[in-house]
């Protein structure tokens, strides 16, 4: 499970919004420049629902599940590179068939399967955009431990 500390910033009886601060984890991601997280940016307000009755102001811990994300990883980096591979293997196999050249018609093919790849993984993301696994949640609520000789207000 991947977590994230955050500051329930608003809150409602069904939802909590969580500020988060970008972590090491994003650091070493290749994936940092185009997730929506650009360097500028190092906060986030992430949408979850209240599970754990917080309060404003709350220390909380976000999670997200490993698996469904190992799914999306296949999904955005290799699926492409599968179908753009089947098209080529389709287009040099159809090539004789009419009479064409087997680099162009394997090109032809491969790039419209990558394409058809895309569209297929808008459709799916539509479809996973509302499934729960695919959000994050909250964990626990983190207790807010005061510095020895420091005195609460």
């Amino acid at each position: 499970m991947i977590t994230e500390n955050g500051i329930v910033t608003n809150v409602n009886a069904a939802t909590a919004w969580v500020k988060t601060t970008r972590s090491g984890a994003c650091e070493s991601c290749s994936s940092k420049e185009t997730c929506g997280t650009a360097d500028s940016i190092t906060e986030m307000i992430v949408t979850v629902d209240n599970t754990l009755n917080v309060e404003k102001g709350d220390h909380v811990i976000i999670g997200l599940e490993t698996r469904p994300m190992l799914y999306l990883t296949f999904l955005l980096y290799v699926f492409p590179i599968i179908l753009l591979t089947i098209g080529a293997v389709i287009g040099n196999s159809l090539a004789a068939s009419f009479q064409m050249n087997p680099s162009i018609l394997s090109m032809i093919f491969g790039f419209s399967f990558f394409g058809l790849s895309f569209y297929f993984i808008r459709k799916k993301n539509n479809a996973l955009a509302n499934e729960d696994a695919y959000k994050p949640f909250l964990v626990r609520k983190k207790s807010q431990v005061i510095p020895e000789g420091c005195s609460t207000p």
